[in-house]
C-alpha cells in the first residue's frame, strides 16, 4: 500500500449520519471535492447502529429532520409522533438518494488517523485499508454518542450464551422466545428495550445500578389532517426551531415551580405527564437551576412510579434519589408497567454488585442468575470518546487526546474548532449546544456555518484557519461559568463522564441557549472570523 498514490480532495468528512450527509451536500453544492468515510455499510450514523428492540427517537418526528429544504420536508411523511429507528434510517436513506450523495461516500471504511502536515498545510488521513488521503479540511461528523461502552466484566469471554450491546445491534432479528435474558443498564436504550424484550422472553432480569426519571412518551400515529397542517406550516416551524432555546418550538410555561401554589403546580405536572414527551421538562424554567424546584418535579415523578408499580419494594428501588434532569431525560413506553409482569425481575447492583460473568450467567455478590442472552445497555463514552478513538494530531504532532489531557482540559472555540489543529472542524463538538438541543437543527446550524466559512476562505485565498488560544480559553471559561449556574454539574452521568471508569469529570455542553449560540456564531463570521487566525501560504513560508 505504500506505493499507492495519495488521493487529494478539498475535504474529508467523517460519518454518514445527519451531520455527514448535510455537510457533504453543502460542500458538493459549492464545488468542493469531498469524500465521506463511513465505518458501516450504509448511511444513518447512530441510527444505522442502534437497532435494538424499542429503539426510538425522543424528539417528535416533525421536528427531528432537516429544515434546509422545503421540498424534502414536504415529500417525506412521518407515521408517528416519536419515530422508530427503522423509520429514521429510511428517512436518511431517502435523503441520501434524493440528493444523490452516495457517490461521494466510501462505506466500510474506518479512519484510523488524521495528522496535520505542517509542510503542506493539509491533513493526511490514514484509512484502515492502508490508503491515505490528503485534504485541506478535516471535518468530523461522528456525533457525541458513537463510542459504545462495554464494561470490562471479568469472565465475559467464557459466557456460553450470546451477548449484545445496544449500540452495536446485529442487523438480523434477535429471537428472545423461550430465552432467559439479562439486561445490564437502565439508561435510555435499556428503558426502551426492556418493555419490548419482556413481552417476548421467557424471563427478563434487569440489572439496575441507578434508577431513572423517565416520562411517558405517549406515542401515537399521525392523522392526515395533522400532517397536512404541519407541512403547510413549514416556514413558521423552521423559524421557530432555529430561533429557540432548544431547537424545538417550545418555551417554558412558568418561571418557578417553588413559587407556584401546590395546587396549581400539581395541575401543571399532571397535565404535562398526560401530554407526554418533553412537555414535563418544559413546565417550569427553574427545574435545573433551583434545587427546591427540582425536588418538586422529582417528588411528582416518584409518586407516579409508586402509583404504577404494584410491588412497593420494587417501586422504591425504581425511585431515583438524585436530582431530576441531571442525567439524560428519558421517555418511555410502559417502562414502569413492565415490572408488574411475572416474568420480570429487578436486581439492584448497588446493593449486590456484579462480580463476574460466568459460563452460564451473571454472578452478583448475593446470587447467580442463569441466562441465555446478556444485553449491555451501558451507554457510550460520550462527547470526547468518538474523537479519541481516532489518532488526530495537530501541530508538532500533538494528539487531540494529549492536548485535552484525556478529557480533563477540553478547550474549543464555539465547539467548532480547537487551537493547534488548523482547518479541523467539529460538527456539534464539545462546548457546543449538541446533545441538549434538537440535534438535526444544531447540525444544520454548524454545517451551514462551516460551509460558509470554507467558501469565504476560498474566496479570499486563505489556506490555513486556526483558532487563537485566547479565544478558545475565553469560550471554554464562559461555557463552564454557565454550566456552574445549573444543577447539571452536580449529577453523575455521561454528560460529566461519570459513566466511564477513570474518565476525568467535566461538563462539555454549552447551556446558554441555541438561539444565543447561533447569534454568537454569526457575529464571529460577520467580524471576519474573529478569534481565528487566517493565513495565506505566502505569509507562512
Amino acid at each position: 500500500m505504500k506505493n499507492q498514490p495519495i488521493k487529494e480532495v478539498d475535504a474529508v468528512i467523517l460519518g454518514a449520519g445527519f451531520a455527514g450527509l448535510y455537510m457533504l451536500h453543502q460542500l458538493k453544492s459549492k464545488g468542493f471535492s469531498t469524500i465521506v468515510y463511513e465505518t458501516g455499510d450504509g448511511v444513518g450514523g447512530v441510527w444505522y447502529w442502534n437497532r435494538y428492540p424499542g429503539a426510538r427517537c425522543d424528539i417528535e418526528s416533525i421536528y427531528y429532520n432537516y429544515t434546509f429544504s422545503k421540498e424534502l420536508y414536504e415529500e417525506w411523511t412521518w407515521t408517528s409522533r416519536f419515530p422508530e429507528q427503522e423509520e429514521i434510517l429510511r428517512y436518511l436513506n431517502y435523503v441520501a438518494d434524493r440528493l444523490k450523495l452516495r457517490s461521494n461516500i466510501q462505506f466500510n471504511t474506518r479512519v484510523k488517523a488524521a495528522h496535520f502536515d505542517e509542510e503542506q498545510h493539509k491533513w493526511l488521513v490514514h484509512l484502515n485499508d492502508g490508503h491515505q488521503v490528503l485534504a485541506k479540511y478535516f471535518i468530523t461528523g461522528i456525533g457525541c454518542l458513537s463510542a459504545a461502552n462495554v464494561p470490562k466484566f471479568q469472565g465475559l469471554d467464557q459466557f456460553s450464551g450470546k451477548w449484545y450491546h445496544t449500540g452495536h445491534w446485529p442487523h438480523e432479528k434477535v429471537d428472545f422466545t423461550g430465552k432467559r435474558v439479562g439486561i445490564i443498564g437502565t439508561g435510555s436504550s435499556g428503558i426502551q428495550a426492556i418493555p419490548v424484550i419482556a413481552k417476548e422472553a421467557k424471563h427478563l432480569t434487569v440489572f439496575q445500578r441507578t434508577p431513572q426519571y423517565t416520562i411517558p412518551a405517549r406515542n401515537h400515529l399521525y392523522d392526515e389532517d395533522f400532517i397536512r397542517e404541519t407541512k403547510g406550516n413549514f416556514e413558521n416551524l423552521k423559524h421557530a426551531m432555529r430561533n429557540s432555546v432548544s431547537g424545538t418550538p417550545f418555551a417554558y410555561n412558568y418561571p418557578s415551580a417553588i413559587e407556584d401554589s401546590d395546587h396549581h403546580r400539581q395541575e401543571v405536572f399532571e397535565e404535562a405527564w398526560a401530554q407526554g414527551g418533553f412537555a414535563f421538562a418544559s413546565t417550569y424554567k427553574d427545574l435545573l437551576t433551583n434545587e427546591q424546584s427540582n425536588e418538586k418535579a422529582a417528588a411528582f415523578i416518584r409518586s407516579k412510579i409508586r402509583e404504577t408499580v404494584q410491588d412497593p419494594t420494587v417501586a422504591e428501588k425504581l425511585c431515583p434519589k438524585y436530582m431530576y434532569g441531571t442525567k439524560r431525560q428519558v421517555l418511555d413506553s410502559d417502562y414502569f408497567e413492565t415490572y408488574n409482569r411475572d416474568n420480570v425481575l429487578l436486581v439492584d447492583v448497588k446493593e449486590s454488585p456484579i462480580l463476574e460473568i460466568t459460563e452460564t450467567g451473571v454472578q452478583t455478590a448475593s446470587d447467580h442468575f442463569e441466562l441465555d442472552i446478556i444485553i449491555f445497555a451501558t451507554g457510550y463514552d460520550g462527547m470526547t470518546g468518538p474523537l479519541f478513538k481516532i489518532d488526530i494530531r495537530g501541530r508538532n504532532g500533538v494528539t487531540l487526546r494529549d492536548k485535552w489531557e484525556n478529557g480533563a482540559s477540553v478547550q474549543t472555540y464555539l465547539g467548532l474548532a480547537t487551537a493547534s489543529f488548523p482547518n479541523l472542524f467539529m460538527i456539534t463538538g464539545p462546548e457546543s449546544p449538541s446533545v441538549l438541543v434538537n440535534m438535526p437543527i444544531a447540525i444544520e446550524q454548524h454545517v451551514e456555518w462551516i460551509a460558509q466559512c470554507v467558501d469565504y476562505l476560498r474566496e479570499h485565498d486563505i489556506d490555513v484557519m486556526e483558532t487563537n488560544a485566547e479565544a478558545e480559553q475565553a469560550w471554554s471559561k464562559y461555557c463552564r461559568e454557565i454550566a456552574n449556574e445549573t444543577l447539571y454539574v452536580k449529577g453523575d452521568s455521561w454528560y460529566t463522564g461519570a459513566n466511564i471508569a477513570g474518565k476525568p469529570r467535566s461538563f462539555l455542553i454549552y447551556l446558554g441557549g441555541f438561539d444565543y449560540y447561533t447569534k454568537r456564531c454569526q457575529e464571529v463570521a460577520q467580524n471576519n472570523y474573529e478569534g481565528f487566525q487566517l493565513l495565506k501560504l505566502k505569509s507562512i513560508s
